[in-house]
């Protein structure tokens, strides 16, 4: 990876896959130009969930996130690209699903901010340590695209 590839976490919460709307966002987010080194469907477990949440332990809202994220089978990516995580961020839109623009995944899927569909590393420093949780190194692929030099300047 050069300078400005970066890798992040990616996840397709609960209500996304119960939706159906797997294969509509990974659409979205290949269309981007972000490949996808990584990607299991997985069912969190409470350890794991806390892990992940560790930051909002304190919070009010830590115990809905943790029950919200083991009630159903999530999808879990590791995706590559140039800025990856900002632009991952700009496709999902921001947290609020009310708030987020018309033609991101939570402005055009999301209504409820408890129901926002995905999550994604807020930055690169996070991604390393959000990958880590949800996949071994061995289950990340490294290979390359023909279709790179379309979608990225050399």
């Amino acid at each position: 990876m050069n300078n400005s590839t970066q890798q992040t976490l990616v996840l397709i919460k609960p209500d996304g896959v119960q939706r159906g709307l797997i294969g509509t966002i990974i659409s979205r987010l290949e269309a981007r130009g972000l490949k996808i080194v990584a990607m299991k469907l997985k069912s969190v477990d409470r350890n794991l969930a806390e892990r992940h949440y560790g930051i909002h332990r304190e919070r009010p809202f830590f115990s809905g996130l943790v029950e919200f994220i083991t009630s159903s089978p999530i999808v879990a990516m590791v995706l590559q690209g140039p800025n990856a995580v900002e632009l991952v961020r700009n496709t999902m839109g921001v947290t609020n699903p009310m708030e987020a623009n018309p033609g991101t995944i939570r402005g055009d899927f999301g209504l409820d901010i408890g129901r926002n569909l995905i999550h994604g590393s807020d930055s690169p420093e996070n991604a390393t340590g959000e990958i880590a949780l949800f996949f071994e190194s061995d289950e990340i692929c490294r290979y390359d695209r023909t279709i790179d030099p379309w979608i990225i300047e050399p």
